[in-house]
């Protein structure tokens, strides 16, 4: 279990307010490394927090998105998906069961950015799609 203490610290850090809704998204992410959306945060959270509403996770983690805290995931065509791991890593989709997994990458990796334009880089993602090692049988 993650420390709530921690989530204070790391939300304060990026210029956060840490309030009761915006820990315990911070803190489902941290614990549930599944990269889940947002339908699947709200349905996870709402039996014990009655008081929140998707309106409320939506704009978390927008907040959150935003002030890069977290990372945003496209991978999945039909929803947005939420990572609280910055730090540089790949990403692998099985397109049999639909998992996300973090996949090590060093940054060396990462091709470089040619800029020989005025284009400002802010962000980087790498993704693998194919079959997992679960549903190779």
């Amino acid at each position: 279990m993650t420390n709530i203490q921690e989530i204070h610290t790391y939300l304060k850090s990026h210029d956060i307010k840490p309030t009761m809704q915006r820990v315990v998204i911070m803190q489902y992410l941290m614990e549930h490394r599944t990269h889940p959306t947002i339908d699947e945060i709200f349905c996870s959270l709402s039996p014990s927090i009655p008081t929140l509403s998707k309106a409320t996770v939506y704009n978390t983690l927008k907040l959150l998105y935003e002030k890069n805290a977290v990372l945003s995931l496209t991978i999945d065509e039909k929803n947005v998906r939420y990572d609280a791991y910055t730090y540089t890593h790949a990403h692998f989709k099985c397109k049999k069961c639909g998992r996300i997994y973090d996949i090590p990458l060093d940054e060396n990796q990462v091709p470089p950015f040619s800029n020989d334009t005025n284009h400002k880089l802010d962000e980087t993602q790498v993704y693998f799609l194919g079959i997992c090692e679960h549903c190779q049988d």
